[in-house]
């Protein structure tokens, strides 16, 4: 449970809004005569929900102003361990209630729901804390920073009958079902044959100081480490920069690439496949040389028992003095669906559709998923999760696949790269993959049996557990469950 500075909740408050969901909503429900036009939803509307932003970052600026707009809703809390940013929030919701310690609103009983937008080792400790004190909860992507932490979110959310979505927001995008639709009723491009997934995208060095980062004394830095070790920080900025360090974020796999492989879960396998039967993959962080962890380039190869995919990444130009992402098949950050009768190429908020020769045959055209924020707030008011299109489970499983490609990053290795390497040929995709990423680090003057290169066996997983099994197991399943500061452990929820 939350270690609190008052009392600690061991039961979830019972809200006038429970109440009126259980009676009044749940009788219409029952009666199957539920619609948006009913009498009883009417009367809801006039339940205001409060919400308190338990980070104030440039992300939950940004989704702010999205809940800000929905009907009916009115944010009541703002948090942050950086005064400086809790103060420019307090400057646009003047009304708030601050605290710069997420306890605090935690356990207002005048906050109906949470927006958990901070760091993404926060993310899973926070939204379980909120559940745990009778909160609803938004949570952003990516929902972990390891599987099992994940795994908690959604106990959570099951143990205390909370609705929690997650933010990968392009799952509110109406195009995704016509693009499902088209792909498996109408079977337009016939039956489909593998999956490319891209996530190329140019970022810079965040350096290498000779010196730790000297933390600034007005930030708690004790609050916002939370669960991540207390460790010096050797790059040049403390904000949005903890997302390349291992200790507090989960690279460009978790930041962007969990967006496009989210889009592929959904509107390729429909969400069946909850994680892969195994998985291949590596990278490294090159050229650069400087504090970040995570790989700047990375590429994955999963079988996923139907459909094979692979997947590369990188946050390199096509040149040392380029600005733009290498040349490659589809969208920079997207996905291409081959089928016997064309390819789908698919990305945010739109997608194309070709035949064999390269004709367009179909487009279509999305809203990026701005309804993402609404569609959680229906959840809040109407007590059921299945009207949430990105409800925690479906967010976990998505963003394991991305925990998945990052482990075999983690659990790889720079030993026998080329017979790692060539044992992905089975996979469609993957050779003309390895092909590019060669050309790729080359351009940078990087040879791929560079000592910064890294990459796994094939791991395999077990369905059920969603662990690793079979000869790599113990590589693999050191890294499902990461070790916590204390008192900021995440709960085990049984």
């Amino acid at each position: 449970m939350m270690p609190s500075k008052s009392t600690t909740r061991k039961t979830h408050r019972f809200t006038r809004r429970d109440f009126l969901s259980q009676t009044t909503l749940g009788a219409v429900i029952g009666g199957g005569i539920f619609s948006s036009a009913s009498p009883s939803l009417a009367n809801l509307s006039n339940d205001e929900i409060r919400v308190a932003f338990l980070s104030c970052g440039g992300r939950a600026n940004e989704l702010m102003g999205s809940f800000s707009k929905i009907s009916g809703v009115k944010i009541v809390g703002l948090c942050d361990p950086d005064p400086g940013r809790l103060a420019k929030a307090h400057e646009r919701f003047p009304d708030a209630k601050t605290a710069k310690d997420l306890r605090v609103l935690i356990e207002d009983p005048n906050i109906d729901a949470v927006v958990v937008a901070t760091c993404n080792h926060w993310h899973c400790l926070a939204s379980i804390w909120a559940m745990q004190a009778g909160k609803d909860v938004y949570v952003e992507k990516p929902l972990s920073h390891s599987q099992w932490e994940g795994e908690q979110t959604v106990a959570a959310a099951r143990k205390y009958a909370r609705i929690c979505q997650v933010g990968t927001q392009q799952r509110s995008d109406p195009m995704q079902a016509q693009i499902k639709k088209f792909l498996h009723d109408e079977r337009g491009i016939g039956n489909l044959i593998r999956v490319r997934v891209n996530r190329y995208g140019a970022r810079g060095s965040i350096g290498k100081r000779s010196e730790p980062l000297p933390k600034d004394p007005k930030i708690d830095f004790d609050l916002w480490l939370g669960p991540a070790a207390d460790r010096p920080v050797f790059r040049n900025a403390w904000h949005y920069d903890w997302h390349w360090d291992w200790n507090t974020g989960s690279g460009e796999m978790g930041n962007w690439g969990v967006h496009v492989l989210d889009d592929v879960r959904n509107v390729v396998y429909r969400d069946s496949v909850r994680v892969p039967k195994r998985i291949l993959g590596g990278g490294g962080r090159i050229v650069w040389n400087d504090a970040g962890e995570s790989p700047n380039v990375h590429a994955i190869a999963m079988d996923t028992g139907s459909i094979p995919l692979v997947m590369g990444l990188s946050n390199l130009p096509n040149a040392p003095d380029g600005k733009k992402s290498p040349d490659i098949p589809g969208p920079s950050s997207g996905y291409v669906v081959y089928g016997e009768g064309g390819r789908l190429e698919g990305q945010r908020g739109r997608a194309m559709a070709f035949d064999p020769s390269g004709k367009l045959i179909k487009e279509f055209k999305g809203n990026s998923g701005s309804g993402h924020q609404a569609n959680f707030i229906e959840g809040v008011r109407t007590r059921r999760p299945e009207l949430l299109n990105a409800e925690v489970q479906v967010g976990h499983d998505s963003t394991g696949w991305c925990n998945l490609a990052n482990i075999c990053y983690l659990a790889g290795n720079h030993d026998d790269l080329r017979s790692k390497a060539e044992a992905g040929i089975q996979v469609p995709g993957w050779e003309e993959l390895m092909r590019e990423m060669q050309e790729h680090l080359r351009a940078h003057g990087v040879e791929p049996d560079d000592s910064a290169i890294r990459l796994s066996h094939w791991l395999e997983l077990d369905p059920q557990s969603s662990r690793f099994v079979g000869e790599h197991a113990v590589a693999g399943n050191a890294w499902i469950k990461r070790q916590y500061r204390e008192p900021y452990s995440v709960p085990s929820i049984i």
